[in-house]
């Protein structure tokens, strides 16, 4: 196996300045929670940050260029541009994976593995609103920026650990409460 690259090295100063990107789905949502309404076909697009393992989630409604635009346009609106931005779906980004290497894009498939884990694991067969499955996804994001990428202490009980949301907004997203003595 070889050395990674340099962009999953690099400490990211800002957050997200090499990102991955990549789809899931197609998920059915609701145009509205009343009798009679059939569910439509819609995609999360996924923002993965090559070093700090960030995760930023878009939901959006038809697989086209102009709805990638759309949540591209979210993306950097809500957190900041990028270098470089590399995929394994098409040659229509900045950067992309050979088509026989599948194992390049590992950082942004787990993402999609774990965001559909806990999508899964709260609706189940179920069928949201847009407006659900945005603040669910939302959600999601900040469970996955949550998650600890390593030890900040050697003492086992010192519980606190360096997550994504370090390098967000300074602190993890989702905190372990205090106990009260």
């Amino acid at each position: 196996m070889g050395d990674l690259s340099s962009i999953r090295i690099t400490p990211p100063k800002p957050a997200f300045i090499n990102t991955g990107v990549a789809y899931a789905g197609p998920i059915h949502i609701h145009t509205s929670n009343e009798r009679g309404h059939h569910s439509h076909k819609a995609w999360i697009c996924i923002f993965v940050c090559g070093a700090s393992h960030s995760v930023h989630l878009e939901l959006f409604s038809d697989c086209t260029a102009e709805a990638f635009i759309v949540a591209y346009i979210c993306f950097t609106s809500r957190l900041s541009l990028f270098r470089t931005l590399s995929s394994d779906e098409d040659t229509n980004f900045w950067r992309f994976n050979p088509p026989a290497a599948l194992h390049f894009g590992g950082l942004w498939e787990a993402a999609v593995k774990s965001t559909k884990f806990h999508l899964h694991r709260v609706i189940g067969d179920s069928t949201l609103t847009f407006e659900e499955m945005t603040t669910l996804l939302t959600q999601i994001e900040a469970c996955l920026n949550s998650r600890p990428l390593i030890a900040q202490s050697d003492d086992p009980t010192y519980i606190s650990a360096l997550t994504p949301g370090h390098f967000l907004i300074g602190g993890p997203l989702h905190a372990v409460p205090k106990h009260r003595l």
